[in-house]
Parts: structure tokens; C-alpha cells; sequence
């Protein structure tokens, strides 16, 4: 049987789909073969091409990729992102978090997003993970079909040979690029493309299919643990999503470690290596209860605290000295993607500077006759240590009026009362 016969297809003739498009030979295959696909609806494919600009030919590449879909009546998008090369997950994670931003940015509703992924792709995922200790999820290497945002990847050459890619585009003439990074052994996926898997298959030439195969079986033992996994991940939720140690601690190690790999993805942090659950259940778990014990991996921690785990990802710092006068009657957007709202009322009487905290700052409440240290008021209505320097505080005449919606003044809350008026502090969105 013809591995890309037209059945392959099927499964998505009537979905609109935009095809990842590199311009590399297994997103021309695809491409063509989607272009072709019988009962395929006119206006129904489209591609995207990622301008990554870290290699010379990459204006090169976006004119083929131009050309090619101009004489396939296909349209085309390009999009240049810039790829983060200080995060500290190495330049091909980076261009890939890069690359799917843009999909998620440029999919249209009801629209699919279709990659060229193979068999061989799939074995060199599987045998990466196994050599990096992944469990039985991390060893299920990539899905045929997976939610993506609020739409469906797909990647319908999966079981699919290199090797009848190359046949494919042989018969039907087809032009491509090739990326002269994907000679350079320096990349630990082009090593075992070029040196690894070539040795294996002397000895075992089916030893790409098997891996894909062994990835497949991963894949459906995973599916069975994450029936049992969500159900032990919401006995274990407090009522902000973070991690109940009296709950977790009652646990199997083995249970632990699936649950917190759940949860931490769940939370859009980065995937949770497997020294990451070991310090957290020998680190974490054993810390006292008055401890702020911390894991951090890429740019995620999770924090021990008040005998909770908590999942934090970077927050935009505030610029040096940032201040500003609000009058409160259009929300105020921070420096660090947070808002601050009035509700109740037109605004206030004048205008009451913004600021963020420096320390030592005392603020007096309601019934009180005298000041009080806003970091002990902070503690009391548990505002936790990471959000605490991103708390907005308003101010009069050099004195603390609020510290955000958690702390109030007593004058200021004299204020709000009579008016039937609050403030609502929006916190910002990590930084994924």
C-alpha cells in the first residue's frame, strides 16, 4: 500500500487547514499533498511561513516559499518573529516556542494547523526523551492529532517514512530548500539523524519504525494514567490552583510525580524536567512549614508556601523610580501588565500617585489609631512574597493610602464607603 495514497487525507478534507511551511522537503510534501487531496474545498488551504532571520538564506527561503505558492495558487503568509536566544532552553527550543507563537497568533477559528512531522521525526523524539530520562508521557514523543490553543495540530504524515517523502517528491518533481543547519552535528537532534540512527538501522533496519511504534504504545499506556491523574490533581487543588501538601504528601512517589507534571502544565509552565520532581519531593515536601523553599527551571519556579505549592512564572518587572498621578476614572494600566480599577464612583477628589513598593512603608487602618508596617499587613491578608514588590501602592501627600485592593487606609476607606465605591487590582499575566 502507498503510504501517502490520497486515504490518508481524509480525515480533514472538509476542515479549513494552514499548513506550517518551511519550504524544507517534508513541508512541500505536505503542501502538495494537501493542494491535491481529493474532495479538498477551493479556499480551504492556506500556509505560514516563520522568518526565524538566523541563518543568511532566510530571505532566500521566504522568496521560494513565495514563488512555489504563487504557482500552486495557494496563499501564503509570512511572519517574522524574533527568537529569544538568552532563554536558556537552547536556540532550537527557542525558534520552536517562537514558531508555534506564531501559529497561535495567525490560526483563524475552526482552522487546523497542520506540520510535516514523520516516522523518522517521531523515533528521534522518542530515542531523545528516553536518553533524558523521560517518563512513559515524555517517551509518547509528538500526537497525530492534539488540541493546539483553542484549535487542533495535525500532523498526518506521522507514520510515514522519510524515505517515501523523498520518493514522493522525486515522482512529482518537486523543489525544496535545504536548511544547512541540519548538517551540523552540534544539535543533538541532527546527531542522531546523522550518526546515530544511520548505525542503528545497519544492525536493525526497521529501528525507526519500531521507536514510532514504542512512541504509539507510550502514548495510549499515558492516556489510561491521565484518567486516575486528573482525579488525584483535583484532590489535591486548593481554591488558587496550587498544590495542597497535606493531599500530596498522602500520595505514591510515582503518583506524586504524575500529579505534579500535570499540574505544572496545567499552570502554562514550561514541561517539569525529572530533577524537578526529585527536588521538589526530596527538597519541597521536606521543608518546614515556615520555609519558602523554591524549585526553578527555565524561566518557572515553584515555590513552597504556607504548606501549598505554588506554580509562578516571570513577571515583568517596574521600571526604576516608574511613578504617576491616577484620578481613577479610567482604569490605569502598570508597568508590569497589571491593572487598577475604581468601580463606584466618577474618581477621586484629586489625583493620588501611583508607586511601587520600596520597603519600610507603614499605612494606618480602619480603628486604628496608630500605623502599622504594610509588609506585616501584607503577610496577614496573605498576599504572597512574589507578588508583594508588583503591588501597586496609591498615595497622598507622602502617605500610603492602599496597597492595591489587599491593604486600605482608614481615610481612604472612610472614602470608598461613603460612596458605595472599591478598587479592583487585576495582577499581571506571567511571562510565558
Amino acid at each position: 500500500m502507498n503510504p501517502l495514497s490520497p486515504s490518508l487525507l481524509q480525515s480533514a478534507t472538509d476542515i479549513p487547514v494552514m499548513v506550517g511551511f518551511s519550504g524544507g522537503l517534508d513541508s512541500t510534501v505536505l503542501l502538495h499533498l494537501l493542494a491535491n487531496a481529493p474532495g479538498r474545498q477551493p479556499g480551504s488551504l492556506r500556509a505560514l511561513h516563520v522568518h526565524h532571520g538566523l541563518q543568511t538564506a532566510a530571505d532566500d527561503w521566504h522568496q521560494h516559499c513565495t514563488t512555489l505558492c504563487a504557482e500552486w495558487d495557494i496563499p501564503l503568509q509570512v511572519v517574522h518573529v524574533d527568537v529569544a536566544r538568552d532563554a536558556g532552553q537552547g536556540l532550537e527550543a527557542a525558534a520552536r516556542d517562537a514558531r508555534h507563537a506564531a501559529f497561535k497568533a495567525h490560526l483563524r477559528e475552526g482552522e487546523w494547523l497542520a506540520l510535516a512531522h514523520h516516522q523518522d521525526d517521531q523515533a528521534e523524539t522518542f530515542l531523545l526523551r528516553a536518553l533524558r530520562g523521560a517518563s512513559v508521557d515524555g517517551l509518547a514523543a509528538m500526537q497525530a492529532k492534539r488540541s493546539f490553543g483553542t484549535t487542533t495540530l495535525w500532523r498526518p504524515l506521522l507514520q510515514v517514512a522519510r524515505s517515501a517523502l523523498e520518493a514522493y517528491a522525486s515522482q512529482h518533481q518537486l523543489q525544496w530548500i535545504e536548511d544547512p543547519s541540519n548538517g551540523s552535528v552540534d544539535f543533538d537532534r541532527n546527531f542522531l539523524r546523522l550518526q546515530v540512527l544511520p548505525l542503528l538501522r545497519q544492525r536493525w533496519p526497521h529501528a525507526g519504525a519500531a521507536m514510532a511504534r514504542s512512541a504509539e504504545l507510550a502514548a495510549q499506556a499515558a492516556a489510561l494514567l491521565h484518567e486516575d491523574d486528573a482525579g488525584l490533581l483535583q484532590r489535591c487543588l486548593s481554591t488558587e490552583n496550587a498544590l495542597l501538601l497535606s493531599e500530596l504528601e498522602q500520595l505514591a512517589t510515582s503518583q506524586q510525580s504524575r500529579v505534579l507534571r500535570l499540574w505544572a502544565k496545567q499552570q502554562r509552565l514550561p514541561a517539569l524536567p525529572a530533577k524537578g520532581v526529585q527536588a521538589i519531593q526530596q527538597q519541597l515536601l521536606a521543608a518546614g512549614h515556615d520555609q519558602q523553599a523554591e524549585f526553578r527551571w527555565q524561566q518557572a519556579r515553584i515555590v513552597r508556601w504556607r504548606d501549598q505549592l505554588h506554580a509562578i512564572t516571570v513577571i515583568k518587572p517596574w521600571p526604576e523610580g516608574w511613578t504617576r498621578h491616577w484620578d481613577g476614572a479610567q482604569p490605569v494600566d502598570l508597568p508590569d501588565g497589571g491593572k487598577l480599577l475604581l468601580h463606584g464612583a466618577k474618581a477621586f477628589d484629586e489625583p493620588l500617585q501611583l508607586r511601587q513598593r520600596h520597603g519600610g512603608e507603614r499605612i494606618q487602618l480602619p480603628g486604628r489609631s496608630h500605623s502599622h508596617q504594610l509588609k506585616h499587613c501584607l503577610q496577614q491578608v496573605g498576599v504572597p512574597p512574589w507578588l508583594r514588590a508588583q503591588m501597586p501602592l496609591l498615595c497622598a501627600d507622602g502617605k500610603v493610602l492602599a496597597a492595591a485592593d489587599r491593604v486600605i487606609s482608614a481615610p481612604l476607606q472612610a472614602w470608598l464607603q461613603a460612596r458605595g465605591a472599591s478598587l479592583q487590582w487585576l495582577p499581571p499575566d506571567p511571562v510565558n
